[in-house]
């Protein structure tokens, strides 16, 4: 196989007049791994979409194999044999294992598909990588690792020779890790170049020849792997800001009492093992860690949505996993989705119907929801969480910005009196004002005697929150911290591996 080498030079990207990418390079060569690091919003995901042809940069220029281009677009870069492997499959759940490989291209003539050749085509690529999966098999009905090998097998069956893995091992069990692992390493015996896109340090260690780094869309670091500590990626990724994100000062040593969390052992399928956990009234408990590391299931599992396979859980008071979102919300559990236009609020519906959503048989009479009830529940919240709506009875909660739309749903289960919290990702998509304004109100409420746990993929967010924070890596508790400890460094490290 010939091997490819490219060059991303003063690349240049803006989106909406801010610009995320800063005249940025990239050097990659057949037969190496070169991992892709940084935080979130740094600029990756852009930087690889010029690559894969689906973004067209704004300046600087592309050079493949000597040849320079002011940009790919998806046919060019696909005959050039680039391809990415996305965080969210491309396959086609009702179709075989065969016809995904050969998706888009089936093998034929005169429109008189050939199906020998398509399942010889998947049997002799599945062979090479040394795969045991069947050809026949439908994709819906494998296991996720089985899928990624799948979405692999295709790219290579297309003379794949740069391959752009994203996150791919965020959803993978350690034996699926492992064998992903091993199968990379052959695609860059055989010469092909991976772009390896990560946030787990662990893995660029164990994998990556190179390293480079983005932040805030500037290349941060470039180095051989054998020369660079993990210390070392991490301040590349977080920067001098790293010793600029400050634990409030009314964060101390909380007064608990009896916990409304109680977590010993927890395990969901092969995602989460061996968790164990209290929050109680008064205090703040992050549960931190990057995507795939199965914080987001816990608390799933908090709320009713998923179901443990084992372990013991004492919420609102009562022993026992809640069997439903009903039964948690019946145990005074209040939840904010990750994503709270699609599972949170009813976006056509008005501010205070919202809000009262969850208080609906208290604020009704005879059946009939009162309305001046439902106004004074917005009033008695509005103020204290700093909600501003130009008109909340008519207003729909589509029309608010991020910010006030969360903190809506917020007072959605203060009005309930819901206590414990369970808060999973609640800046996310917030603006930075709305922020500080939404991290003073869980705190003030921890003070009031709620019990919050607030599950975060965002360092600064748990540094500002946290009286403890609990660290999780691929299902598994890494670390915990509190006071002091709760620190930017700390956690990277510790979600790194």
């Amino acid at each position: 196989m010939t091997q490819l080498t490219l060059s991303l030079r003063d690349i240049s990207k803006s989106f909406g007049g801010v610009e995320v990418l800063h005249q940025v390079n990239l050097d990659a060569v057949g037969g190496e791994v070169l991992a892709l690091l940084g935080e979130n919003g740094a600029g990756k995901s852009t930087l690889v979409k010029i690559l894969a042809g689906d973004y067209t940069p704004d300046g600087g220029t592309i050079v493949v194999d000597g040849a320079e281009s002011a940009e790919l677009n998806p046919r060019s870069a696909r005959r050039l044999g680039i391809r990415m492997i996305h965080q969210e499959f491309q396959d086609a759940g009702a179709l075989t294992v065969a016809e995904n490989i050969s998706l888009g291209r089936w093998p034929g003539r005169g429109g008189v598909i050939s199906w020998s050749r398509l399942r010889r085509r998947a049997e002799d690529v599945l062979g090479q990588m040394g795969v045991d999966i069947d050809p026949g098999a439908t994709v819906g009905s494998l296991r996720v690792g089985e899928r990624q090998i799948v979405e692999i097998a295709r790219a290579l069956a297309d003379d794949a020779q740069l391959l752009i893995l994203d996150e791919p091992t965020a959803a993978l069990s350690q034996q699926e890790v492992d064998r992903l692992f091993e199968w990379v390493r052959r695609l860059r015996d055989r010469g092909v170049c991976i772009v390896y896109i990560t946030h787990r340090l662990d893995e660029v260690f164990e994998l990556a020849d190179r390293v480079q780094v983005l932040r805030n869309g500037d290349v941060a670091l470039v180095s051989a792997t054998s020369d660079v500590t993990r210390r070392e990626l991490v301040e590349a990724m977080v920067g001098r800001d790293i010793g600029e994100v400050s634990r409030p000062a009314d964060l101390g040593a909380p007064t608990l009492g009896e916990p409304l969390i109680s977590i010993r052992d927890l395990e969901v399928d092969d995602q989460v093992a061996g968790l164990s956990l209290d929050v109680s009234p008064g205090e703040v408990v992050c549960l931190y860690g990057k995507l795939g590391s199965g914080t987001t299931q816990v608390a799933e599992a908090c709320f009713g949505i998923r179901r443990p396979t084992r372990g013991q859980l004492r919420i609102g008071g009562v022993e026992g996993f809640p069997s439903s979102p009903v039964d948690a919300i019946r145990r005074g559990v209040g939840y904010l989705p990750p994503d709270r236009k699609r599972e949170g609020a009813f976006m056509n519906r008005t501010v205070v119907e919202n809000l009262a959503a969850a208080s609906w048989s208290r604020l009704s009479s005879l059946g009939v929801i009162l309305a001046r009830r439902e106004r004074s529940a917005y009033d008695r919240w509005s103020g204290k969480l700093g909600i501003k709506s130009a008109d909340p009875t008519v207003q729909a909660i589509a029309n608010l910005s991020g910010g006030n739309q969360q903190k809506v749903l917020l007072a959605r289960w203060l009005e309930r009196g819901s206590n414990p919290l369970v808060l999973v990702e609640p800046t996310r998509g917030v603006d930075v004002g709305a922020r500080q304004e939404i991290y003073s109100a869980i705190r003030a409420l921890s003070r009031e005697g709620q019990a919050v746990l607030v599950v975060t993929s965002d360092y600064e967010e748990a540094v500002q929150l946290a009286d403890r924070v609990v660290v999780m890596q691929r299902g598994r508790q890494a670390a915990e911290f509190a006071g002091d400890d709760v620190t930017a460094q700390n956690l990277t490290i510790a979600a790194g591996g």
